[in-house]
């Protein structure tokens, strides 16, 4: 059983150390990735639409009797 431990050990210190990082590709694209998000979130939260609905969540909220 102890052997098993071992090799797994070993083997999963292998792939973990053999992992060298992103490449200039995987940068890349995880930067576009990340500016489209940002996009898209500061159109969705500069719209009228978000504004609008706390607006009503808060209204809502206030006007609730309790």
């Amino acid at each position: 059983m102890r052997g098993a431990w071992r090799r797994a050990n070993a083997r999963l210190l292998r792939v973990l150390s053999e992992e060298e990082g992103m490449s200039t590709v995987e940068y890349a694209i995880g930067t576009i990735a990340a500016a489209a998000f940002g996009a898209v979130l500061y159109t969705v939260v500069t719209g009228e639409s978000i504004p609008d609905a706390l607006t009503g969540i808060i209204e809502k909220a206030l006007n609730t009797s309790v």
